[in-house]
């Protein structure tokens, strides 16, 4: 990996973060040395990014650090497209849309070599069959995940039992063959998995509901045995 990249990196795992990421975490993440850690901290608080903490405790990006520019490879590039691609398959259209400017916005100032490779991909992910409606549920519970809104529907069990369900929702997950949504359920008093493509006369309510860390994401992926801060990224 460059070292450029590496710098990169390093600064997305701190972005965003409200707790400090240990160096060991950070090393193991982006297959270096913990020393190799403290050393690109070092250079990169030199270099006038905003990273506080220490070795043993942990570091934080503190508010209004920016990321340097960064060039992408082919492979790099490649990898953004195919993921566009999976997204306008399986996603619903607000993501589809979201990745389309994404990619439009990254393509306007890359190389000439470059853009030109970002059209040639051979990895493709045939489009879904997805009804629109299915497409605006899973539109729907995304919008009431990022407003902590209520969501309450009847859901389908895989006997072909139905159930009111109220949840708190936190998250989506996508397994290859179908979307599941993760929750705390109201009914059951606890984290369940709802699949999307079981969930019928789905309503949102208007006002937010009150976070709790006990509800959280990280309180739900512990619950299911992932260590929090592992929903995908670094």
């Amino acid at each position: 990996m460059r070292r450029a990249d590496r710098l990169f990196l390093l600064i997305q795992a701190l972005r965003g973060r409200r707790t400090p990421i240990t160096a060991e975490r950070l090393a193991e993440a982006l297959g270096v040395s913990k020393r190799t850690i403290y050393r690109d901290v070092v250079d990169l608080q030199t270099s006038g990014v905003p990273i506080e903490g220490e070795a043993g405790v942990g570091y934080v990006l503190r508010k209004g650090g920016e990321i340097p520019p960064l060039m992408f490879e082919r492979d790099e590039i490649e990898a953004l497209v195919v993921g566009a691609r999976f997204v306008r398959a399986f996603a619903g259209e607000r993501l589809h849309a979201a990745a389309r400017r994404a990619l439009i916005k990254i393509e306007a100032v890359l190389p000439d070599g470059l853009r030109r490779s970002s059209d040639r991909s051979r990895v493709y992910a045939p489009k879904s069959e997805w009804r629109t409606f299915e497409r605006q549920r899973m539109d729907d519970i995304h919008a009431a995940i990022s407003e902590r809104r209520l969501v309450t529907f009847t859901y389908v069990t895989g006997d072909g039992e139905l159930s009111e369900r109220t949840v708190e929702p936190i998250c989506l997950a996508f397994w290859g063959h179908s979307w599941t949504l993760g929750a705390y359920c109201r009914l059951r008093a606890g984290f369940r998995n709802f699949r999307l493509d079981r969930i019928e006369s789905m309503l949102v309510d208007d006002e937010p509901f009150e976070a709790r860390p006990e509800r959280g994401l990280d309180a739900f992926l512990e619950s299911i045995g992932a260590p929090p801060g592992d929903e995908g990224g670094i």
